[in-house]
């Protein structure tokens, strides 16, 4: 007569009890313990701004480069490593080791790393104390912390009617 040992019923119903409760959602604002946490560098305004809309988000981690790419249909880009794109999105955030080269149209961006190219902003551009941004840059609305760096081609407004023509264009090297 076979008898089973305790252990492997025990294991079995720990392996039940593992599958049944839902795990956290890796990326989805919240660490193992489920606390919600924003991603390093960023602000937690524009972090739950884009989570209470559920639109779509990319995030490229430290340490990946995104190269050769359009970026479409993303509401959220969170850029941690390099990418080098042609994008139109609504909210971008480079933290501080991300950086960006390429084109972007965006409503809101906020700059921690570094953004080199072309930049149109309909609405706010803020670039804190570690960000670069040069190139051509359009935008609606600005801020800038003290050691943010600003310097190319620089126009306030973002539509053609709205440009130089009515208001004087910004030209700084920070």
């Amino acid at each position: 007569m076979a008898t089973q040992s305790p252990f492997f019923g025990k294991r079995e119903r720990d392996a039940d009890s593992l599958t049944s409760r839902p795990a956290p959602l890796m990326g989805s604002g919240t660490n193992l313990s489920g606390t919600p946490v924003t991603p390093s560098g960023l602000s937690a305004q524009t972090s739950s701004a884009a989570a209470k809309e559920g639109g779509s988000k990319l995030t490229v981690g430290p340490n990946i480069k995104l190269k050769g790419v359009e970026i479409t249909d993303c509401d959220t880009l969170v850029v941690e490593g390099l990418v080098e794109a042609t994008m139109d999105s609504r909210v971008m955030q480079i933290a501080e080791q991300g950086a960006f080269k390429g084109s972007a149209e965006i409503d809101i961006a906020e700059i921690r790393g570094l953004f080199d190219g072309s930049l149109t902003v309909r609405e706010k551009l803020v670039i804190h104390s570690t960000g670069k941004v040069t190139g051509k840059i359009r935008y609606g609305k600005i801020v800038i912390e003290e050691g943010g760096q600003l310097s190319g081609e620089i126009t306030f407004g973002t539509s053609a009617g709205s440009s130089s023509a009515t208001k004087p264009a910004l030209q700084a090297a920070a």
